[in-house]
């Protein structure tokens, strides 16, 4: 078989368009088949199933049309019957499908643009799909890129084999970004959307900061030093927590560098953003203390529990710790994941005086005791009845001037107390209408049901329509001031992860996770 120039040309443009796209020339050959296929059913009717094919070595090109076999012919464009199949081929049965060769076809004008349009449509999404492919699995690495324009404050980057976004709010504040300067940033995310693949950059991201102590420091590329936790404050001040895994390098040291020059090469980068290098500590006070530097702290008291911290500084030394608009404080609860109140030696002083007056009188008016015992069992860091009540009678008798008839009198009282409470609280909250399901719900409890019933919450079903933040109170910004919503649970000190527990629990029971997991099936076909 003679090959035509025509034919050879066909091969080297798709092979040129495939080399200047850089996809798989089997795309774009792919691409061709469906356009001739396309024009020749345009030619044979549009019903017609015509299949083309085109060799990649020779550039020969075949049309056929598809029949399928069937008992009855209702459409003989796309149906043949059993016995004329037969005829063709003895082996055909109904469901098969037979092909007749059709012969070559002129493309006209309107044709032709069709065909076109269908190729450079098919290359276009091989291209997103290829850049797609590229950068799903960079997420979290930095690029670089040449801001190619500005849209409404948004940055567009030509990273050179596709075009990158870094979104107003993810840039640092007032850093001048022009058009045709070289940036880099960090990838935040990477998705495919019909218009082809988002790539989404970040310069704020905490993340940003933490990569580039990688590339400027040797020792954290390279492991010796690990960068813990990361809080940023975008183009004004962040902070930093690292750890080294050898007892000889100084993190800290390490990261600054030889007269600060490697933790100036990344302040440099990120705009002159002050950058507070904490040296991490497996122990968590110890943790907050360094990263409340450069205040000094006096004492510290630790709620694992709530995740929540104490700090006691002194005087002069609050508004350092605190620092401006509360700056320091906000990125040190960042870093540390713990939620830190910071008071005065004085503050502090005022603040345990009044709980130890306020448990004093609890016990002494529920244990029917005069101050003096009270004041020892607080003495002695007894908080809540509770404690009393079930802890072991020879740690109440350990007490100096109790004995064992007294430690067990305490506790015979603490528990009648508590029963005669939990049956009061059981009874208004079948007076308020409290469903006993709601009771059911893993962490719920008569005072927890009986708070939410005095806010309306009846049934499982209202409680699965609430959130976290409805139960432990939130705080937002309300005409430039902090403004706090209390929760219906608050007063109980409610960790956030037991309520949105409590939550998903409440809505499992109801079967709003099966309605949301049905409608996100439909919504992904």
């Amino acid at each position: 078989m003679t090959v035509t120039a025509n034919k050879i040309e066909l091969i080297q443009i798709a092979r040129a368009v495939a080399q200047e796209k850089m996809i798989d020339p089997s795309i774009v050959i792919e691409a061709m088949e469906d356009a001739l296929s396309r024009a020749a059913r345009s030619r044979y009717g549009a019903e017609t199933n015509v299949r083309a094919e085109i060799d990649p070595r020779t550039g020969e090109t075949r049309l056929w049309r598809l029949m399928e076999v069937v008992e009855s012919v209702e459409n003989d464009a796309v149906e043949v019957s059993l016995k004329a199949a037969q005829k063709q081929n003895p082996e055909a049965e109904i469901g098969d499908f037979i092909s007749d060769p059709l012969p070559p076809i002129d493309f006209g004008r309107v044709a032709a643009l069709g065909a076109k349009q269908v190729i450079n449509q098919k290359v276009r999404d091989a291209e997103r799909d290829n850049q797609y492919n590229e950068y799903k699995d960079r997420v979290g690495e930095i690029i670089s890129g040449l801001i190619k324009r500005i849209e409404y404050g948004h940055v567009i980057v030509d990273l050179g084999k596709g075009e990158a976004i870094i979104r107003r709010d993810q840039q640092i504040p007032r850093e001048p970004l022009r058009q045709g300067d070289r940036v880099r940033a960090y990838i935040a995310d990477v998705r495919r959307e019909p218009r082809g693949p988002q790539i989404f950059l970040s310069r704020n991201h905490p993340q940003f900061m933490a990569r580039l102590f990688e590339q400027e420091v040797p020792e954290v590329y390279d492991g010796v030093i690990e960068i813990k936790a990361v809080a940023r404050d975008p183009g004004s001040r962040a902070k930093i927590g690292v750890y080294s895994n050898d007892s000889s390098i100084d993190p800290v040291g390490a990261c600054v560098g030889m007269r600060g020059s490697r933790v100036q090469a990344v302040v440099g980068e990120l705009g002159g953003e002050k950058i507070d290098i904490v040296p991490w500590s497996e122990d968590t006070a110890t943790f907050v203390v360094n990263a409340l530097a450069p205040a000094e702290v006096a004492k510290v008291v630790l709620d694992e529990e709530l995740e929540r911290i104490e700090v006691v500084v002194p005087d002069e030394q609050l508004s350092l710790a605190i620092g401006r608009r509360g700056q320091n404080v906000r990125l040190a609860s960042q870093l540390t994941g713990y939620e830190i109140d910071i008071m005065t030696e004085e503050e502090e002083s005022a603040k345990r005086q009044k709980e130890y007056q306020e448990r004093s009188e609890i016990f002494m008016k529920v244990l029917d005791v005069d101050d003096m015992i009270a004041n020892l069992l607080v003495a002695e860091g007894f908080a809540r009845i509770e404690e009393i009540a079930y802890v072991e009678v020879e740690e109440i008798a350990e007490i100096e001037g109790f004995d064992d008839e007294t430690a067990q009198e305490l506790q015979a009282r603490a528990l009648e107390w508590l029963e005669r409470e939990q049956a009061e609280l059981d009874a208004r909250r079948r007076e308020l209408g409290v469903e006993d399901a709601l009771l059911e719900i893993e962490g719920m409890t008569l005072k927890w049901s009986v708070a939410l019933a005095e806010e309306g919450v009846l049934t499982v079903e209202d409680f699965a329509g609430c959130v976290a933040d409805d139960l432990t109170g939130w705080t937002e910004r309300v005409d430039g001031e902090k403004k706090h919503y209390e929760g219906m649970l608050e007063k109980f000190r409610v960790k956030p992860d037991l309520a949105e527990q409590m939550i998903a629990e409440a809505r499992r029971q109801v079967g709003w996770d099966a309605d949301e997991e049905e409608e996100d099936t439909e919504a992904e076909a």
